[in-house]
């Protein structure tokens, strides 16, 4: 059995049935999940890679604006 990593409602998802990549979604919450491993199912959120390189990128911008002040 696999819950939605959100709010813990039950998905049924069979593993002979999605392959390593699929996109599956929440029918309670909404959320989307790419399948990572198929035995046993894991699932990751769409876009959490994308949310974690924005947070680099910001913390990137903040030393180079603290460094900026410090020449000044």
């Amino acid at each position: 059995m696999v819950y939605c990593p959100e709010c813990e409602t039950d998905l049924d998802i069979d593993e002979d049935e999605v392959d390593e990549g699929a996109v599956v979604s929440c029918p309670e919450c909404g959320s989307d999940f790419e399948v990572i491993t198929v035995n046993p199912i894991e699932l990751k959120m769409v876009g959490e890679d994308e949310i974690a390189d924005v947070d680099e990128e910001d913390e990137d911008a903040v030393k180079e604006d603290a460094e900026d002040e410090d020449e000044l």
